[in-house]
């Protein structure tokens, strides 16, 4: 099953998706982000969102549900203290992946309650994408195939609304990378080269996604993970004419030591 966003050769056989927001941990601003961004890895077959729509607190969902044909799921919160939306969910998620030909989830929340829920459907050959905060636990991190913090998603008006007096992001010569990130890197880039070093990009970004569900070029301010790579001193690249097409492929590899 993919991970990475599919090409425009396979539209005739993308994903389905099953799109299920917890409203009680999720934010209304990512929402066109968060649509944008699924819909790189498949379509939104299922788009259902859960809450307690009586309340005040989820007011500001309503205009954007029909705005994205986001069907709403009512759960009444009966007891202070208990998070009915989380149950519902996982009752819905289990009844699609058995009534439903889906071949993937979204779970939107940074609830680490679904943690067991995403082993689950895995465990049943799905795809299972997560999207949350980036003060979801670990736990549920981990254990999907893919893992996207939403800051990365808010609406980019609201965003600079305000925000317009954020500092403005870093040049790319300041970036430092930090160990943790220099090693992920290079180890996915040794795995793929060849015997002069290179790897191509295009097949390490598929293998970083195995080796960490939460890597995103954007969580370190670069749209694409080539320009991420161009960042990092210690590597090189390279562009190549494809073999059978008019377009060029990138290369990796691992800056050589002067002797």
């Amino acid at each position: 099953m993919p991970l990475l966003p599919f090409s425009s050769n396979q539209a005739e056989s993308q994903f389905k998706l099953a799109v299920l927001i917890d409203a009680d941990n999720t934010q209304p601003a990512i929402i066109e982000g968060l649509l944008d961004e699924v819909a790189k890895y498949g379509v939104a077959s299922v788009k259902r969102i859960y809450g307690d729509w009586t309340s005040t607190n989820l007011r500001s969902w309503k205009d954007r549900l029909l705005e994205h044909a986001i069907q709403p799921i009512q759960q009444f919160s009966y007891t202070t203290g208990k998070n009915a939306t989380d149950s519902a969910m996982i009752i819905d998620a289990m009844d699609l992946l058995y009534s439903d030909k889906l071949d993937g989830f979204c779970i939107v929340s940074s609830d680490s309650d679904f943690t067991r829920l995403a082993a689950r459907l895995r465990e049943s050959g799905r795809t299972v994408y997560g999207f949350g905060e980036k003060k979801t636990p670990r736990a549920f991190v981990s254990v999907c195939d893919k893992f996207i913090y939403t800051e990365i998603l808010r609406d980019n008006q609201e965003e600079a609304d305000e925000d317009e007096s954020r500092p403005a992001a870093r040049p790319r010569k300041d970036f430092k990378v930090d160990r943790k990130l220099l090693k992920l890197l290079r180890d996915t880039v040794d795995d793929l080269a060849d015997e002069s070093g290179w790897a191509y990009l295009g097949g390490i970004g598929q293998k970083i996604t195995l080796r960490s569900s939460e890597f995103d070029p954007r969580n370190y301010g670069f749209k694409k993970l080539g320009d991420l790579f161009r960042a990092v001193s210690q590597f090189e690249t390279e562009e190549r004419p494809q073999e059978n097409g008019t377009g060029r492929q990138v290369y990796i590899r691992w800056k050589r030591r002067a002797h």
